[in-house]
């Protein structure tokens, strides 16, 4: 079974996640900020957004506040540009092809997660999804990923998992699944996905084909 990451890995959301903190920005009276500047953030969350584009830490007293406020602008946009990868549709079309299966386990909440996928038309295809807010611990821990493996009724050790972020590789790694670092997303440049311990490194997602096709030996 293959297992993604949503953003970053599977889908490209940065537009709307940067539309919703320029949004943000323009009410608290600050010009927009490219979104080449905060692409790098998109797989970090509300926490990652938030400190581009306004400075703040978990530490702030503000950050609270302005998490909701942020969420909330979310909300109104987060279905308005999202597409696939490069790659990616060829990927999901071959996997289909093989009688496998895939998933999401994203960090991003049900709230945002299962619309998302609905709006992409890619509900009906997966065999499960999983989000942040389904297990007590997110990723880096395995827990997601754990649950993820008992919907589909599967072994960690026969899973793929693919990720744009070292804790995707961390929680990967922790269930027992081969890592894959997903080169194309939402890397910066103090990242260092070479010394996060991935068993492999893609620079395109139809890169996968070949690893399944050698795994299948």
């Amino acid at each position: 079974m293959i297992l993604f990451d949503l953003d970053g890995t599977l889908v490209d959301t940065a537009p709307d996640l940067a539309l919703a903190l320029n949004l943000q920005r323009q009410k608290h009276g600050l010009q927009d900020l490219p979104i080449d500047v905060i692409r790098p953030y998109a797989s970090h969350g509300s926490k990652g957004l938030l400190s581009i584009g306004f400075g703040l830490s978990e530490k702030d007293d503000l950050f609270n506040a302005m998490r909701v406020e942020y969420l909330d602008l979310y909300d109104e946009v987060f279905t308005r540009n999202p597409v696939l990868f490069d790659g990616v549709s060829e990927l999901l079309d071959f996997i289909e092809s093989q009688s496998m299966r895939w998933g999401v386990v994203t960090n991003k909440p049900r709230r945002f997660s299962a619309p998302l996928i609905d709006a992409m038309g890619l509900a009906e295809r997966m065999t499960c999804l999983v989000c942040g807010d389904d297990a007590d611990r997110p990723k880096p821990a395995p827990d997601t990923l754990f649950l993820a493996c008992k919907f589909a009724d599967v072994n960690p050790e026969d899973c793929f998992y693919v990720g744009d972020a070292e804790r995707d590789i961390q929680a990967g790694n922790a269930a027992g699944m081969e890592t894959i670092v997903a080169m194309y997303g939402y890397l910066d440049e103090k990242d260092r996905p070479a010394e996060w311990g991935a068993h492999h490194l893609i620079k395109d997602a139809r890169e996968m084909i070949g690893l399944i096709n050698h795994s299948a030996r």
